[in-house]
């Protein structure tokens, strides 16, 4: 039997089925679904004609746009319908078609949304995609499964993320691009196969970064990518001249990290 607070708020020409738990202020519009195990927190509201399914929770104060489908069975030919789950954290907006699986038994079972992100229309988190906070990913977005978003990403509109992914914090892709290899956090990408550019400078003072930091970031950015040799041996080589930066110790850590991916860069696609 479904839970439903008192204040909530259901269309009669919605569908909560049962199991469904429903929190305070919820509103559900109408020719939404409500599947049996989804869990709806504190004033999210379905606008209408959504559907939310599977093993999904939804977190306070998200929205969800006509024709999203959030939670379905992950697009994978292995997924033999095991229970799986998807994560979805407080204050994210989810507009029109966008959608979401939950996550494979292979991938580990569980897809996760960070909190205040947003996911403008036809955009699609696949299976066991694990994503940040304050995320911004732009109209018909796809990440492939298994892909690993860190913080205050942007990705612009058509942008295409091959499997198994990682894009660092603060990094912007820009439109139509694909994202083959890693991006590096502050790392600005574009083009079809994509290229890193160079730094997402314009979110970096956004963000409040000091103008002495960029510098040293950028020159940290050119003693690893410019010039011959391996990425991630110039990467290690510089760690202990940047131990009071930690931004740019987050570029030399999370090339660092062992990963089924190579790293994007300038020139050659891949490091």
């Amino acid at each position: 039997m479904s839970t439903i607070a008192a204040s909530a708020r259901i269309h009669k020409m919605a569908v909560v089925e049962d199991g469904a738990v429903i929190g305070e202020n919820v509103v559900v519009g109408p020719f939404c679904q409500v599947g049996p195990k989804v869990v709806l927190g504190e004033g999210v509201e379905l606008v209408s004609h959504a559907v939310v399914t599977g093993r999904t929770v939804i977190g306070r104060g998200s929205r969800i746009f006509p024709m999203a489908v959030i939670g379905g069975d992950p697009q994978s030919v292995h997924h033999a319908g095991e229970e799986t789950t998807l994560f979805v954290g407080d204050n994210c907006t989810m507009r029109e078609g966008v959608t979401m699986n939950t996550g494979t038994v292979d991938g580990g079972g569980t897809t996760v949304v960070g909190n205040n992100c947003l996911f403008l229309a036809n955009s699609h988190v696949a299976h066991d995609c694990q994503l940040g906070n304050h995320i911004i990913m732009s109209n018909n977005v796809m990440l492939a499964g298994h892909v690993k978003v860190e913080d205050r990403v942007i990705l612009g509109g058509g942008a295409a993320v091959h499997q198994f992914t990682r894009i660092g914090r603060q990094a912007f892709v820009g439109g139509l691009s694909a994202v083959n290899y890693d991006v590096i956090p502050y790392g600005m990408l574009n083009g079809n196969p994509g290229l890193l550019g160079g730094l997402n400078v314009v979110g970096m003072t956004r963000a409040g970064i000091d103008r002495a930091v960029i510098h040293r970031v950028r020159r940290v950015f050119k003693d690893i990518f410019e010039g011959e040799g391996s990425i991630r041996a110039k990467a290690a080589a510089l760690r202990d001249d940047y131990l009071d930066c930690k931004e740019a110790l987050e570029i030399i850590d999370f090339i660092g990290v062992d990963s089924d991916r190579a790293i994007s860069s300038p020139h050659r696609g891949k490091a």
